[in-house]
């Protein structure tokens, strides 16, 4: 199977899996880019998924869905926010793909919304995960709390080192950039900036990446890490930092930092 980024509005990928001449979508926000990406490459499209109800992850889903008959997958707690879903699914539910010989494990993974949910293909290690886990960051949250984003990052980051991490958004840099103010003497984060700022003066993608990378570089992963804890406690100042007492509360006031944080690169 192969896995193409369809590039769309200003920072996001739609996910086109195909084999044998058929194709999934994940998170079609954009019908026409969907609709080229498969003419490009002469597919029938048999499957849409989403991961989570924003108009920037749906926007295309009824279009598609009546003009080529896909079956529709997405979250059942959110089906009353996505119109068009067939298939409503729920944590541990799997996804079998028969045109395109896969079958997708589906993970809940609450915190940017309520519902989300994210999809991986265990035989080549795929996770699509939508807005939850960003190269070198994680979603905002929109919806849930620091301990639900917190249990699914663990979550994510408990699968198998080498899986794929296909995120929905080019954040790279500016997650990079708030990493290194994080750890502002971490080397292999300064060495991965200039690794991602010379990939995207060439327009190549910063995704995927691999839940091992992740773990070795994402602050929102390594929030339990000493190094993380004293960066954030020393932002928060000595009185707020006293409500720091626990893990949760921790990568609560990371999430915050990172709202509040200017990147210096995009």
């Amino acid at each position: 199977m192969t896995v193409t980024a369809l590039p769309a509005f200003t920072d996001n990928y739609l996910w086109l899996l195909d084999a044998g001449g058929h194709a999934a979508v994940v998170d079609p926000g954009d019908a026409e880019v969907v609709r080229a990406g498969l003419a490009a490459r002469g597919l029938r499209l048999a499957a849409i998924l989403i991961t989570h109800h924003h108009p920037d992850h749906i926007g295309g889903l009824l279009a598609l869905a009546a003009e080529t008959g896909a079956a529709v997958y997405g979250p059942r707690a959110e089906s009353s926010k996505i119109k068009g879903l067939q298939h409503l699914l729920d944590d541990h539910d799997e996804v079998r793909l028969d045109a395109l010989g896969i079958t997708l494990q589906v993970i809940a993974v609450p915190g940017h919304t309520l519902g989300h949910i994210a999809y991986f293909e265990p035989t080549q290690r795929l996770l699509f995960c939508g807005d939850t886990l960003f190269v070198g960051g994680c979603g905002r949250l929109f919806e849930g709390t620091p301990a639900q984003m917190l249990e699914s990052l663990d979550r994510l980051a408990a699968l198998p080192p080498e899986t794929a991490v296909y995120c929905a958004h080019e954040y790279t840099l500016s997650n990079l950039d708030f990493a290194t103010t994080v750890e502002p003497h971490n080397l292999a984060l300064a060495e991965e900036m200039a690794r991602v700022q010379a990939l995207r003066a060439a327009g190549v993608p910063s995704v995927p990446s691999t839940i091992a990378h992740e773990r070795r570089l994402n602050p929102f992963l390594r929030a339990r890490s000493a190094e993380v804890t004293a960066a954030v406690v020393a932002q928060a100042g000595e009185e707020a930092s006293q409500k720091l007492g626990n893990p949760i509360e921790i990568f609560g006031a990371l999430r915050r930092w990172k709202d509040g944080h200017r990147p210096r690169v995009r």
